[in-house]
């Protein structure tokens, strides 16, 4: 199995309205993902971070492959929530994929 994990950091210039829709949407979309994309097996978009944090969001997901990943990247459904929900909103992520 492989773990993909984001932290997201949404653009500074997002009002704190802005952001929690833009939260709530991205959580919707990416969970929404699980039974869509073959090999997709767990997606969960942690929205409340504590105060101490310095991201906004985090997504977790487990796959069952390196290959599940790489399809995962490119599959129709996660592009158009990538595309349409994430990517307009963030100014940072980064990532980490590991085998477990």
């Amino acid at each position: 199995m492989v773990k993909h994990i984001i932290l997201f950091q949404l653009k500074d210039e997002l009002t704190a309205e802005e952001k929690r829709a833009a939260m709530l949407e991205m959580k919707e979309g990416l969970e929404a993902l699980v039974g869509k994309v073959p090999g997709l097996l767990e997606m969960q978009v942690q929205i409340e971070g504590l105060p101490t944090s310095n991201a906004d969001l985090m997504l977790y997901s487990v796959l069952e492959s390196e290959e599940a990943l790489k399809v995962y990247a490119n599959h129709p459904e996660h592009l158009a929530v990538a595309i349409g929900k994430v990517r307009p909103f963030f100014k940072n992520r980064v990532c980490l994929d590991f085998e477990c």
